[in-house]
């Protein structure tokens, strides 16, 4: 009979936000400019640093690598959760959440990944400026993103394998606006105890690990800093290194709420208000936090204007 029910199911219905028709178009209209500034400034972000010579770094490649993987990752979730809006039931079929939870995993974990790359970069500019060209040359920078990216899919694909091999025996309502592991797991009839232990190991390993080289990097970083002896010195290398804190903190502080947890202690309300910020509102925030808190780039943008407003 199990086997019988998990075969006829082809779909889950995503509750959403909300069930108010008022509150959807409200809704509507926040996200859609929430994934239009999300969209418009990563891929802008990504213009900018390719077509301005002076923004050719280690570290601007490691900032566009994380504007495309933001882009991604946004775009996972947000179309579907817009049309869920407009539509009385938001349906999603079977194959397409698993693929949905796959890519959500995959650009998820990547940007952890990079944000602890950023921090070494960051270490090795500072730390090490003799030597950073040699240090964190194309070559060892596309392998760290490589291998960022190589990572992600690993972590994803585990997730996604072992949860695609459970029983879905019904009810199929997904209490979320996108197909969030830990509300599937509830959904399950099958024994899901090695699920939640493969999530909470990985995501906290993974979680701890690449946190861990942040805080290290992050640590031999203010030491440097602290030895160097001009104020305008100091002040230079604290600004570059506040907006990845600030990234940081944001991302780490909103996945740890939700993934480093037993789903014995799984809040849907609470989970669907942090899942905004780390699928929607994060992404669209990080190039306005690297535009705006760096001199370089915003040089870069105001030349770009400039250029664009000069007469034929």
């Amino acid at each position: 009979m199990a086997e019988e029910n998990f075969t006829v199911l082809t779909e889950f219905i995503l509750l959403g936000l909300t069930d108010r028709a008022e509150m959807k178009i409200m809704f509507f209209v926040l996200f859609l400019m929430i994934y239009a500034i999300t969209f418009v400034g990563n891929l802008g972000m990504i213009f900018l640093i390719y077509v301005t010579p002076k923004l050719h770094t280690p570290m601007y490649f490691f900032l566009s690598c994380l504007s495309f993987v933001d882009t991604c990752y946004s775009s996972a979730i947000a179309p579907k959760m817009l049309i869920n809006f407009l539509v009385v039931k938001g349906t999603i079929s079977f194959s397409a959440c698993m693929v949905q939870l796959l890519c959500f995993g995959v650009f998820v974990t990547t940007e952890g990944f990079l944000l602890s790359v950023m921090a070494y970069d960051r270490y090795m500019a500072i730390v090490n400026p003799l030597l950073y060209t040699v240090a964190m040359s194309q070559r060892k920078c596309v392998v760290l993103v490589t291998g960022s990216w190589i990572c992600g899919t690993l972590n994803s694909l585990i997730h996604t394998i072992s949860l695609g091999k459970l029983l879905f025996c019904g009810p199929n309502v997904v209490s979320h606006f996108f197909c969030d592991i830990h509300s599937l797991l509830k959904l399950s009839c099958s024994d899901t105890s090695m699920n939640e232990l493969l999530l909470l190991t990985f995501s906290g390993v993974i979680a701890i690990a690449t946190f861990l080289i942040v805080i290290i990097s992050y640590m031999f970083l203010l030491v440097a800093i602290l030895r160097i002896c001009s104020a305008a010195g100091r002040q230079k290398a604290f600004s570059t290194c506040a907006s990845h804190l600030t990234a940081v903190t944001m991302f780490y502080g909103t996945l740890s709420f939700s993934y480093i947890q037993p789903t014995s202690q799984y809040s849907v309300e609470k989970e669907k208000t942090v899942a905004v910020f780390y699928t929607l509102v994060i992404p669209m925030l990080n190039p306005l936090i690297y535009s705006l808190r760096n001199k370089e780039v915003k040089d870069a943008v105001k030349r770009a204007i400039k250029i664009k407003h000069l007469p034929c």
